[in-house]
């Protein structure tokens, strides 16, 4: 292939990624029942994960800044998802962790991304995706 026909090829795949990724958007938005953004699931997830963690972590694995997790965590912790907790080396300090109805509402999205991800890739081949999922990992790494 010469260069122009790989630029062309180029400009073409990303034109596709930016509509998958504005279908994707859309499907999350109209199928949403859980009432949370992507982003407030992930948070979820952290905290989950890692246990109580200062909003400052957070902001750093998440890529927002202090006033962004702030935003995010109001809302969840109204919703008796997260809650403040005093930080036991840091008096002054308090962490986020996640509640028991956080926990069932992270199991209820896990549920919603599980069948998500099916109408999105379900269509595919083993093949075809272990092929996708290798072109994604040197995407992410390049």
């Amino acid at each position: 292939m010469n260069n122009e026909g790989k630029e062309r090829s180029i400009t073409s795949l990303f034109e596709i990624a930016a509509s998958l990724e504005r279908k994707w958007a859309n499907e999350w938005n109209s199928h949403n029942n859980i009432g949370l953004s992507k982003t407030h699931i992930l948070l979820l997830d952290l905290l989950d994960s890692n246990g109580p963690t200062r909003p400052s972590e957070l902001a750093e694995k998440l890529h927002v800044t202090t006033g962004g997790v702030t935003v995010l965590t109001t809302k969840l912790i109204k919703a008796g998802a997260i809650q403040k907790t005093k930080n036991e080396a840091d008096r002054r300090a308090f962490q986020l962790a996640i509640t028991e109805e956080g926990a069932k509402q992270l199991e209820h999205a896990y549920d919603h991304i599980d069948h998500m991800v099916h109408r999105m890739f379900g269509m595919l081949s083993e093949e075809e995706l272990e092929s996708l999922r290798k072109i994604f990992a040197k995407l992410l790494l390049g």
